[in-house]
């Protein structure tokens, strides 16, 4: 059987393929030894979803678990309602839509429509101010790039040289953790 990847890895991969690696080797540890402050926020952002309290409404589903067996992908949605066929992923903020939480959006819409749900919109919810960003559905052309991107995904090698970019390593919570870098990040 095929190793499904998580939804939530995608954008970690754009990422950093190494920030995967350290995320396991610090799963068990303390958050406090590696969290900063937008992925308490995010997680803040994330309970009401979790614990399914965001919505009493009949017609939204909260933190369904997913898969793609096309896609050999697993995960879950944040809130889908039913009558607007819309799936939405919820963050704390977003200054940047990035490439790696477009395509985990476009997973979770490719899971949601394998199990039988229509999806006709997408959108991003921001907590912070209580604002709905609709964005579009992918292209075919952009597809084929999320397919490709799937297939460079399972086929990475750990073992090549990993490219240290400072800007990222800045931004990344495992940087102090980091053995690729000596950049400190932005969050002490």
């Amino acid at each position: 059987m095929e190793d499904y990847i998580l939804i939530s890895q995608l954008n970690d991969f754009i990422f950093c393929p190494y920030s995967i690696y350290l995320h396991n080797v610090y799963t068990d540890a303390s958050e406090e030894v590696y969290h900063a402050t937008p992925q308490t926020q995010g997680r803040i952002a994330h309970e009401t979803v979790d614990k399914k309290t965001a919505s009493r409404d009949k017609n939204t589903l909260l933190a369904l678990p997913v898969y793609s067996e096309h896609y050999g992908l697993m995960g879950k949605i944040d809130v889908y309602n039913i009558h607007e066929r819309k799936l939405i992923e919820r963050k704390y903020q977003l200054r940047n839509i990035y490439q790696g939480q477009l395509y985990q959006l476009w997973a979770q819409m490719f899971c949601m429509q394998e199990i039988g749900y229509e999806v006709e919109q997408l959108a991003f919810y921001e907590t912070s101010t209580n604002r709905v960003i609709p964005l579009q559905l992918p292209t075919q052309e952009e597809i084929v790039k999320f397919e490709s991107f799937l297939q460079q995904f399972r086929t990475y090698n750990p073992t090549e040289p990993i490219v240290v970019n400072p800007n990222k390593c800045r931004h990344c919570i495992y940087c102090n953790l980091c053995d690729k870098t000596d950049t400190g990040n932005v969050y002490e």
